[in-house]
């Protein structure tokens, strides 16, 4: 099995919200803002194949489906489906996407399945061979959102993923169309039921994967939320999350389960350390994956 990180459209957001009751006078070390206060963001996917035979995308970033006032409202850099461009970059085309795995359905993660805005045009997807598998419990809240996040959400996308015929809603470690190849772990305190998709490693240590990847979606977005107290004023239940995290990083810490970031702009994989004093950091840091063994 091969692996790819794959860029799709970037993004600037404002730093202060990223990194919630963090000062700036902290932040700003990690990540530079700019004059408007917004600091860069990527979208980053991971392809997958063959992953229980199958060509398996996770996630899709934020895509180009925006008008182009929304599109500026929301500080997306390119115009053009960046995602699409990064997979034919990579040899693959959208008919050759098997599955699509979706940690939560907020725009910057699974705007990039839509295709790219047209004048006039109705919303469509933009894989038309994929399966879909999203959460079940997160499925739930994109149907009936909070007032919070409402606006995290794309409106017509539950019923145009219904429409395939080919969503699998996952409860549990496993799903059906990728069984034991990829464990599932659950995280509520960004989103209710945020999917974390694991890529279940070639070593077994006492029965369990040792040496996988795992695709922290927005419970770590990049490096500087590894450390544990670290939160995004996005998050739901910032408290709830530092303990999902912790606990998060103490099972891949134990199992050289590696990292993989959609957020950071300058990492894509990194391998978790703990310090003499118990704090959580990254080593052996990849900017990009191409055509990456697993047990790289």
């Amino acid at each position: 099995m091969k692996l790819w990180s794959l860029l799709g459209n970037s993004q600037k957001l404002d730093g202060g919200a990223m990194f919630g009751n963090a000062p700036r006078a902290m932040w700003e070390k990690w990540s530079p803002p700019d004059a408007h206060n917004r600091i860069d963001l990527a979208c980053r996917a991971l392809l997958a194949t063959p992953l229980a035979g199958k060509t398996v995308l996770f996630e899709s970033g934020i895509g180009a489906f925006f008008e182009p006032k929304l599109r500026e409202r929301y500080g997306v850099n390119e115009e053009r489906h960046v995602l699409l461009d990064s997979l034919a970059a990579a040899g693959f085309k959208p008919e050759d996407i098997d599955v699509v795995v979706l940690s939560h359905l907020h725009f910057d993660h699974a705007g990039g399945v839509l295709a790219k805005w047209e004048e006039g045009a109705p919303p469509r997807l933009a894989f038309p061979n994929a399966s879909y598998l999203v959460g079940r419990e997160h499925w739930e809240r994109a149907q009936h959102p909070h007032p919070r996040d409402r606006a995290s959400f794309i409106a017509e996308l539950p019923g145009l993923l219904e429409s395939t015929g080919r969503l699998e809603l996952v409860e549990g470690a496993h799903s059906k169309l990728l069984g034991a190849a990829v464990r599932f772990h659950y995280s509520d305190g960004h989103t209710p039921g945020l999917m974390l998709a694991e890529i279940v490693g070639p070593e077994a240590v006492n029965g369990d994967a040792h040496g996988g990847v795992v695709f922290c979606a927005d419970l770590i977005p990049g490096r500087p939320w590894v450390h544990v107290p670290i939160t995004m004023g996005y998050d739901r239940n910032a408290e709830l999350l530092i303990d999902e995290k912790k606990q998060f990083l103490e099972d891949k810490l134990a199992r050289n389960v590696h990292l993989f970031f959609t957020h950071d702009p300058g990492c894509a994989l990194a391998q978790v350390t703990r310090d003499e004093k118990g704090r959580f950091g990254t080593a052996h840091e990849v900017a990009e994956l191409q055509a990456r063994s697993l047990a790289a």
